[in-house]
C-alpha cells in the first residue's frame, strides 16, 4: 500500500547518489521520522537531479555532495549543499535532529572539511550499490525518479 504524503509539490527535495550505501541510510532515517511526508528524493543520476542542479550551475556528476531544493520548480527555489543540507534536514525532522542545529555556529567552512572528508571515505565505510536500490513500496511516490 503507497502511503499518502501530504506534502505539496514544492515539497523539499532530497538529492542524493544513488549508488552510496551512507545516502540509502539517510534516506531511510528521513522516512522513519518524516511520517508526515515533507521531504521527497531524486538520486543524482537521475533527469530530475540533472535539471534542478543545472538551473544552479551545478555538475550533476559531483556524487560526492547531498543537496537540498528547496521550492523546486518555483522562483524562489534554492539549493542547499553539503553541511547546510544536512543541518536542514535534521532540524525539520526535530527530535534529536533539532539538537544538531548548535553546529551551525561552527563556520560553513569548518563544517563542510568534515563533510568532504566523511563523503571521500564513505563508499569503503558504508558501501556502494551496482544500482540506485528501489525504495519500499510503501514510499515509492516520494522517490521522483522512480515510477510509482
Amino acid at each position: 500500500m503507497s502511503e499518502a504524503p501530504r506534502a505539496t509539490a514544492d515539497a523539499p527535495i532530497i538529492l542524493y547518489d544513488g549508488v552510496c550505501g551512507l545516502c540509502n541510510r539517510l534516506n531511510r532515517f528521513v522516512l522513519a521520522r518524516d511520517p508526515a511526508g515533507r521531504f521527497r528524493f531524486a538520486a543524482l543520476q537521475s533527469a530530475l537531479a540533472g535539471e534542478i542542479l543545472a538551473r544552479h550551475g551545478r555538475d550533476p556528476r559531483d556524487l560526492d555532495t547531498l543537496y537540498l531544493a528547496l521550492a523546486p520548480g518555483r522562483p524562489d527555489e534554492r539549493l542547499l549543499e553539503r553541511s547546510d543540507a544536512v543541518l536542514w534536514i535534521l532540524r525539520e525532522l526535530g527530535g534529536v535532529g533539532r539538537a544538531a542545529a548548535v553546529l551551525r555556529v561552527v563556520p560553513r567552512w569548518l563544517r563542510d572539511l568534515g563533510y568532504d572528508l566523511v563523503a571521500r571515505t564513505r563508499y569503503r565505510l558504508f558501501g556502494r550499490y551496482d544500482t540506485c536500490p528501489l525504495p519500499d513500496p510503501r514510499h515509492r511516490a516520494r522517490f521522483l525518479d522512480h515510477s510509482g
